[in-house]
């Protein structure tokens, strides 16, 4: 039976946290789990937004669950931030928004008068990914947890998932195709003979794509306020860098803007009835308040009380008492 659960920020079953908890109990090692059960832990991107993420993954590994899933989803930041805890090391993953990202090296809107993308990608993976926090590539091939990083199809703005791909080589591309959007953060990327951009363009939350491919629970961790995923605008014009995105490839514009990515995963996290659902037990944590962080947002305080609240909103929904946890 489906028991749900009452806490800030957590909304649907709570019958998710009993199987990370007994499997927690039962110290069976990441992968090794014979109870039967599919766990998906899904993680929301949206640029700056993956520091509520961040934070969220950062507590689920103090919790000492981080090792209790079967596989992780994500697009955009939630793919990076599924990288860090596949290879154990969460802490990075909460740590890099404020401490590294939030800055222009990064992100530095005065790029677009000179005809450069905003968001740099070079940065990002050649200097904090590289020297800073460096990433083995190669060790996401070994991972008994498998990665699904969901991109989008440049030709036709369909999402794909790239999964067990075989060298660090090709991981650290994918990496990039699933950041990259035409204009703010540079070019499509090719991968096996396909050019790639931003997956949480086609797919911000991949919650549907992990029930279908069979998953009996999924824990979705997102990047924004329930208050924040269901403003409405109406009328508002489209801005103008999505105007222009929709000039180079039509539709893209209106795609890659919050409401309309978003409409279809909210329907499936709103209705139990959902066919999509069925038996299937679902929980999905959100930021229990808003730190004013968006996309583009290199406002350091704030990326940082993001990631402060992410853990919070973890520990707050967790049975046990968690908060003498050093964080």
């Amino acid at each position: 039976m489906r028991t749900g659960i009452v806490a800030p920020g957590a909304h649907g079953d709570a019958e998710v946290l009993r199987l990370l908890e007994r499997r927690r109990a039962a110290g069976s090692a990441p992968g090794r789990h014979d109870d039967g059960c599919r766990l998906a832990l899904v993680v929301g991107g949206g640029g700056m937004r993956g520091a509520y993420a961040g934070g969220m993954g950062h507590a689920l590994e103090l919790a000492g669950f981080a090792g209790c899933v079967d596989e992780v989803w994500g697009s955009s930041a939630g793919a990076f931030i599924g990288t860090a805890l596949t290879l154990g090391h969460a802490a990075d993953a909460a740590s890099i928004f404020p401490e590294d990202m939030a800055c222009r090296d990064f992100i530095d809107p005065r790029r677009l008068g000179a005809r450069r993308p905003m968001v740099s990608l070079d940065h990002l993976f050649d200097s904090i990914l590289t020297d800073t926090r460096p990433t083995d590539w190669d060790a996401l091939a070994a991972s008994p947890v498998p990665l699904r990083v969901v991109v989008t199809r440049a030709g036709d703005l369909r999402a794909h998932v790239l999964t067990d791909l075989p060298d660090g080589d090709a991981w650290r591309t994918a990496m990039r195709a699933t950041a990259t959007i035409p204009l703010l953060a540079g070019p499509p990327v090719e991968l096996f003979g396909e050019t790639w951009i931003d997956g949480s363009v086609s797919d911000p939350l991949p919650v549907a794509r992990a029930l279908r491919s069979g998953a009996t629970h999924v824990l979705a961790l997102m990047t924004r306020t329930v208050d924040e995923l269901t403003a409405r605008t109406p009328g508002t014009r489209a801005p103008v860098w999505a105007r222009s995105l929709d000039r180079l490839a039509p539709g893209l514009g209106r795609m890659a803007q919050d409401a309309t990515r978003h409409g279809e995963t909210l329907e499936l996290l709103s209705d139990a009835a959902h066919p999509d659902r069925a038996d299937r037990h679902l929980l999905t944590l959100s930021p229990h308040t808003s730190a004013g962080v968006r996309g583009l947002t290199t406002d350091r305080p704030r990326v940082r009380e993001a990631v402060r609240i992410g853990r919070e909103t973890v520990f707050g929904a967790l049975p046990d008492p968690v908060g003498e946890i050093a964080v």
